[in-house]
């Protein structure tokens, strides 16, 4: 006959019994989901000053413009007209707010209508008093003006708009039959690739 267990060791045995059990009901849970991590927005890259700081003082009397109140009427100005109109009624000090996209890349809603061809929002931005550009000028079809530019600063015909568009792009998208990007290419004659955003008739 085996010897009696201890009342010790039966308290022991139990213990791990116990555990080991709960232990395998846990691992047969299903396990709970982890919440979504945030989208990661933009960061301000770093910097410090390597030269003297200017002598005048922003008195920043007023806050800045939010940025996400930026970045969606950039958005919507690439391609709905109703928000642009919604968004710049509402808060009409957005119509000349310019997103930086990363690195410089620039771009207002004027910007983001222009370089899509959208006729209609560049021209309701512009009724609103949206500051117009060389860029845009192309795209609508203003030879006269562009002209201009050109010959105050002939190296404008190298210029980048948003996202690295160029002006032949922008005259590509064009209402005028071609006399804009006819002038452009006179000027400096460019491969042109299909443009995207160029509506078939």
């Amino acid at each position: 006959m085996s010897d009696p267990i201890s009342r010790r060791t039966f308290t022991t045995l139990s213990a791990g019994f116990v555990l080991g059990s709960a232990a395998d009901l846990r691992a047969d849970e299903p396990k709970k989901a982890e919440p979504p991590k945030p989208t990661a927005g933009p960061v301000e890259a770093a910097f410090e000053r390597d030269y003297p700081a200017p002598a005048f003082k922003p008195a920043w009397k007023n806050p800045q413009l939010n940025r996400v109140l930026v970045q969606d009427f950039v958005v919507f100005a690439h391609s709905d007209l109703d928000m642009t109109k919604k968004l710049a009624e509402k808060y009409p000090a957005v119509l000349n707010g310019a997103m930086d996209w990363g690195n410089g890349d620039w771009e207002t809603g004027l910007g983001g209508a222009s370089h899509m061809g959208r006729h209609d929002i560049v021209e309701f931005l512009l009724e609103k008093g949206a500051r117009i550009d060389l860029f845009c000028a192309a795209m609508m079809g203003q030879l006269d003006a562009v002209k201009s530019f050109l010959t105050l600063q002939p190296k404008l015909i190298d210029a980048k708009g948003p996202h690295g568009f160029t002006l032949h792009f922008h005259a590509q998208l064009a209402r005028d039959g071609g006399k804009v990007l006819d002038y452009l290419q006179s000027v400096k004659k460019v491969e042109l690739k299909p443009n995207p955003f160029l509506k078939k008739p």
